[in-house]
């Protein structure tokens, strides 16, 4: 055991420079490229959603391409505000209360899913309204593309080597610039795998195959509870935010209080799917 974690300490970190390249004082990002990555290709997914009427009771999906691509900059908005409001407010308020400057800088510890996801929703609640759409087939849309954005996010994550998980032996076990000489688990890579395609490819079955798109809620229902157990999960191998550490006893992260009543969501959402038809 000595022996293989000795090797492993010595694994090195992939050599990628967060930056891609720079014009003048101008930096272009892979963090950055990799959420505009994803909510483009969300956007093209959802516009091939809405327009493929046998998915849709009735035929119809009762929103059309043009909604979708007015969407874009409301879903824009709502992820990037909800998403650093939310960090501030879950990890960062006493940093942020003691420098408010702090609340504009946003590579001090970037974004929330949980408050991008609020934000989104808030998004979602006031155009649906606006344009007269069932709220919950635009909610279906949207969880069936977010998978797409979790997994180039949680990419740039690990590039940025940020959000590593706790010390490891295991194989794949990485030594991470920013998180001292030992390996640790790469729970950059494992969130991608789980939230991003295996939640993907999971509702994507859900909708080709069974046509889940018919019974309204139940794609959104299955994309949050979803996503609050893949996180749950990885939070036993992701290392806490310094500036909180562990809930309850030293074993509870916030990640896990944020996701509990996502789950608890969730399984209300799927329950009652059929009764919304």
């Amino acid at each position: 055991m000595e022996q293989t974690a000795t090797l492993l300490s010595l694994m090195a970190f992939p050599d990628i420079d967060p930056v891609i390249f720079s014009i003048g004082p101008l930096h272009i990002r892979w963090y950055g490229l990799a959420y505009v990555t994803g909510i483009l290709l969300g956007w093209r997914y959802a516009r091939r959603l809405v327009e493929t009427g046998r998915l849709w009771p009735q035929g119809n999906s009762r929103i059309s391409a043009l909604d979708i691509d007015d969407f874009l900059m409301w879903a824009t908005i709502g992820i990037v505000a909800g998403g650093r409001i939310g960090y501030i407010l879950f990890y960062d308020l006493s940093a942020v209360a003691a420098n408010p400057v702090r609340a504009l800088e946003i590579w001090n510890g970037g974004m929330s899913f949980h408050g991008g996801l609020l934000g989104t929703l808030v998004a979602m609640i006031v155009f649906a309204r606006s344009r007269k759409i069932p709220l919950f087939r635009l909610f279906d849309v949207v969880c069936a593309v977010v998978p797409v954005g979790l997994f180039f996010g949680r990419l740039a994550n690990f590039i940025n080597s940020e959000l590593w998980g706790k010390l490891s032996d295991a194989p794949w076990a990485v030594v991470f610039p920013t998180g001292g000489p030992f390996p640790r688990h790469p729970t950059q890579l494992y969130e991608a795998g789980l939230e991003g395609l295996l939640l993907l490819t999971v509702l994507a079955w859900l909708i080709y195959r069974h046509h889940a798109l018919k019974l309204p809620g139940l794609v959104a229902g299955c994309f949050v509870s979803g996503y609050a157990l893949a996180r749950i999960l990885v939070e036993f191998y992701r290392e806490p935010d310094v500036q909180i550490g562990y809930l309850a006893g030293g074993w509870l992260t916030m990640g896990m209080v944020l996701s509990l009543p996502m789950l608890a969501v969730g399984i209300w959402v799927i329950a009652t799917a059929r009764s919304r038809t």
